[in-house]
């Protein structure tokens, strides 16, 4: 968590490949990734959703999430269907375009499209932006659900009640630092707290 600027964004991108750091080391599993290129990370399970939505639009929902699995870890066929089924992708909307959906079912496109690479690590920037109540607490089910099955994830969210429910430690990001980190409860009430009435 952080405001705009605090450099989150760019934390995403130094992890997934697609900006190199200064200084420090990206590590996965005790590996040193950090001279791997993007597409090398992908396909040692690193995955990664956009602030800005990244959708192939001209592809149908369907085709964006084989795009998904063939850029992934992924050679088994039912990987893409299971993860249609997980988002609820898997009846009529399979075919459409992706151009001209709304906003929520374009977010469980591009969920839908890394999941189905079968990422060990996954970076969501943002991924409640646009959706209503209802389809934020779907996206919880399924996060809790991946994390449950041993996903890591490395959220970036504005929503503090879905931060409240699915996080196990929260850290807080100002100038590029992290400046508060710790469990939900703690960390979210000192928030309030400093935010003054």
């Amino acid at each position: 968590m952080g405001p705009n600027g605090a450099g989150k964004s760019t934390l995403f991108h130094c992890l997934a490949g697609t900006l190199r750091p200064a200084r420090g080391t990206v590590r996965l599993g005790g590996r040193d990734i950090t001279a791997l290129p993007a597409h090398a990370r992908t396909r040692l399970g690193v995955a990664r959703t956009f602030q800005q939505l990244a959708v192939f639009p001209s592809l149908t929902v369907s085709e964006n999430v084989r795009v998904g699995a063939e850029q992934g870890r992924v050679t088994d066929p039912g990987a893409v269907e299971r993860t249609l089924r997980l988002l609820g992708l898997d009846g009529p909307v399979r075919a459409l375009p992706a151009a001209g959906l709304p906003t929520g079912t374009l977010r469980r496109v591009e969920l839908a499209r890394v999941l189905a690479g079968s990422p060990h690590a996954l970076l969501l920037d943002e991924p409640a932006a646009g959706l209503d109540s209802a389809e934020v607490a779907a996206l919880a089910r399924v996060l809790k659900a991946l994390a449950a099955d041993g996903t890591a994830l490395l959220v970036v969210e504005h929503d503090l009640d879905l931060v409240a429910g699915l996080a196990d430690v929260v850290h807080v990001m100002t100038a590029g630092r992290i400046v508060a980190s710790g469990p939900p409860g703690n960390v979210l009430s000192a928030l309030g707290t400093a935010a003054g009435p």
